[in-house]
């Protein structure tokens, strides 16, 4: 039975004898140098927690090139997942930014100007129904008038929200057609 030291020495011998070789193996067939580098690390890491089954002398190249090989269809796999992790990334991140409400800001300016030209009740009503989603009871509670009365004035503030705006800025299904759409009734 061996000593811990002997299998220190030993693995010290086999990492001097045959790092270069290893090495010159990862950089021909890694993608970057530094893959390389971090192919032949995991390598060695490997071999010292496997030092105790480390081949003879004369077969050991072969053995950490098996390794070495191994460690490299990891790292391959790794970097097609990793790959494929970033394409989806990008393809959030745009579809994100194609969306960017930002390119609706002369139709925002416009919702605005036309908003700031109701009156504060109209207004109210508005903004609560569609930008908070509340249903007009719900309003009438926070406004603290009748569900009949929200249902009247919402209907009006669309319909003049509408004038101001104009049916020229908005395409079919654009935004504004969903703030100046007819009034939903009760239970809808």
């Amino acid at each position: 039975m061996s000593s811990g030291t002997d299998y220190e020495d030993r693995f010290r011998r086999v990492y001097a004898s045959n790092f270069q070789p290893l090495l010159a193996y990862a950089l021909r067939r890694a993608m970057q140098p530094e893959d390389a580098a971090d192919v032949v690390a995991e390598t060695f890491l490997v071999a010292w927690r496997r030092c105790h089954e480390l081949p003879a002398d004369a077969e050991v190249r072969l053995w950490l090139y098996g390794v070495a090989r191994r460690v490299l269809a990891n790292h391959h796999r790794t970097g097609v997942r990793r790959e494929r992790l970033g394409e989806r990334l990008r393809q959030r991140m745009w579809d994100i930014v194609a969306a960017d409400p930002g390119s609706e800001v002369p139709e925002r300016l416009a919702v605005q100007a036309a908003l700031a030209r109701l009156g504060e009740f109209d207004r109210e009503v508005l903004t609560l129904t569609i930008w908070e989603g509340l249903e007009p009871r719900d309003v009438a509670a926070v406004l603290r008038v009748s569900p009949a009365v929200v249902r009247t004035r919402l209907s009006r503030a669309r319909a003049r929200l509408r004038d101001l705006i104009g049916d020229d800025l908005a395409p079919p299904g654009h935004v504004l057609d969903i703030l100046t759409a007819p009034a939903p009734r009760e239970g809808q």
